[in-house]
């Protein structure tokens, strides 16, 4: 995987694109941070490649939700408990609407 700046992508753009369409990925980067993931996608395909980015996106978010209750201690937390929350919260945003 390469790392392009925002410099690189103006001025190396068509070298870029061309290796993005054969397969390879950028990580586009601004004052040294990457700041987007830069994939090729398949004529026709867009609708499928963004599904499934946002897929991998969600579970990325749920196996860090989930590690951070572990260490919290959270995982142990009864059902009953769990629902109990879920309604407090739910009470509390209809409440401010």
């Amino acid at each position: 995987m390469r790392f392009v700046t925002v410099r690189d992508l103006r001025l190396r753009g068509k070298e870029i694109w061309e290796a993005l369409r054969a397969g390879e990925e950028a990580v586009l980067t601004c004052n040294g941070r990457p700041v987007a993931l830069l994939v090729g996608i398949e004529e026709g395909r867009l609708e499928e490649t963004l599904r499934l980015v946002r897929r991998a996106r969600a579970q990325a978010a749920v196996s860090r939700m989930r590690e951070r209750a572990r260490e919290l201690g959270l995982d142990r937390s009864r059902e009953e408990d769990i629902g109990a929350e879920v309604r407090a919260v739910r009470c509390e945003q209809r409440s401010q609407r």
